[in-house]
Parts: structure tokens; C-alpha cells; sequence
């Protein structure tokens, strides 16, 4: 099943995705005449990410990582809809980050790998975006550097968890049509599982709670007037377009 939220004449709507309309009981909405919500509301919940997930995003950084996942808390006010606008602040180098989100349907706490996927309701896109001036050791959580607000955009929907696969997902990134990143989640340092079960050692995860699992390589600059599209197999394609600022 496909899931969703969106805006409408000031009301907010949760809906099912079927037949390229968003169903809300019978009625049907057009995608292209709403304002797309993340598909999970940020507010009351905690969305962890994890730096470095994939070991050929630590090469093209020139980065040694430790063998467990290295973790750090998003912003809430950072997460924002398909379609909204990317912030770019004033800074020197600035990138996306296209990545599976997991999204948490069930309470849990010290569960092993085995069970981990048990506690899933779905899976939607992320792009989280950085800014590199920002990120000068990986000990050091970089929360101002992926932490601006509109930084975590995500979605478009959430498909539930028996329709993905998240150790087998493709995962593309482009730039104004340009592919950029394109991988596999397979290739994730530690997966979904794994990092469930990592992080509810220390954490209860509660149902809306999100992990954002990671990047592959290549990033790049971006700048305002590009365009950021985030697709996995399944799930859709997430697009956003990069502003600037206002002075």
C-alpha cells in the first residue's frame, strides 16, 4: 500500500496513492493540485541518521569509519514535502544525499537483527542535504550541517513494508536530469536490520520514528536553480528544487 499526506485549501489530508490519484475515503485529489507533505509527520517523533552508511561514500571522502553505524539526530524542522524548496544558505559547498528512510510502525527496544524487520511499517525517500563547511569530524555530530531548515526533504509516499525489499533497493540521485548516485541498498554498511537493532540497543524506537540509512557515492555541488531528484524502485521518485536564501 501506498501511502501519504498532503495540504489542501488549509486542511490536511492522510491519504492512500491508487490509480495516480490521492485517495482521501472516495475521494479523489490530484496529485498535482495538492502541496505534499512528508508522508511521516515530523512533529512528536525522532528521525536518526546514519553518516557514512555506504563505504564507497567514505572513500570519495577520503574517510575511516569505525565498524559500528555512526549516528546522529535530525532536525525536525528540517523535513519538508516532494515539490517543496531546498534552502541553500550562504555557504561554500553544499550537496544532497539520496537515501532509503525506514519508517518505524511498532514500538521496540534491544531487538535482535532476525526480528528487526518486524517493527517496519514502510519505507519512503530522503534526500539530506549538507553543507560540507560544516562537517570537519565524523565524531562530531553534524547536526548544523544537515540540520537547516527544508534540508531533509522527503517522500513523496510511504509504501508499506510488504511491498519493499530493503536489502535489495536501487537507489538513483540526479542534478538537473544528470545521474549522480546509483546504487544498491544491498551495498549499505550495515542494513535496515542491522540498524534497528543497533540503535534500539540504547533507544526505544516508537512508531514513527524514522532512520535515514545512509548515501552512496557521488555527491556533488548544488546551487540555486538546480533541481534534486531522489528515486528508489518501488517507492517513487522524490524532486525538489534548490533557492537561495533571501538576504
Amino acid at each position: 500500500m501506498k501511502l501519504a499526506r498532503f495540504a489542501y485549501n488549509g486542511a490536511v489530508h492522510n491519504a492512500t496513492y491508487e490509480s495516480d490519484q490521492l485517495m482521501v475515503g472516495s475521494v479523489a485529489y490530484d496529485p498535482n493540485d495538492v502541496m505534499w507533505l512528508p508522508p511521516v509527520d515530523p512533529r512528536g517523533s525522532t528521525a536518526i541518521g546514519v553518516a557514512l552508511g555506504y563505504a564507497t561514500h567514505a572513500a570519495e571522502l577520503k574517510l575511516d569509519v569505525p565498524n559500528y553505524p555512526i549516528l546522529f539526530h535530525k532536525m525536525g524542522t528540517s523535513h519538508i514535502g516532494h515539490k517543496a524548496k531546498i534552502v541553500k544558505p550562504d555557504v561554500e559547498y553544499m550537496h544532497y544525499e539520496g537515501e532509503l528512510v525506514v519508517v518505524i510502525g511498532r514500538a521496540c527496544r534491544n531487538v535482535k537483527p532476525e526480528q528487526a524487520l518486524a517493527y517496519v511499517m514502510g519505507y519512503t525517500i530522503g534526500n539530506e542535504c549538507t553543507v560540507r563547511d560544516f562537517v570537519t569530524n565524523y565524531y562530531r555530530p553534524p547536526v548544523k550541517a544537515k540540520g537547516f531548515d527544508t534540508f531533509g526533504p522527503m517522500g513523496p509516499l510511504l509504501v508499506t513494508a510488504d511491498e519493499i525489499d530493503p536489502t535489495n533497493s536501487n537507489i538513483r540521485t540526479y542534478v538537473n536530469g544528470e545521474l549522480k548516485q546509483d546504487d544498491n541498498t544491498r551495498h549499505l554498511r550495515h542494513s535496515v536490520a542491522e540498524l534497528i537493532a543497533y540503535i534500539s540497543e540504547f533507544k526505544t524506537l516508537e512508531p514513527g520514528d524514522t532512520i535515514w540509512s545512509g548515501t552512496p557515492e557521488g555527491i556533488s555541488h548544488i546551487y540555486a536553480g538546480d533541481v534534486i531528484r531522489v528515486e528508489i524502485d518501488g517507492i517513487g521518485a522524490l524532486e525538489n528544487e534548490v533557492v537561495d536564501a533571501l538576504k
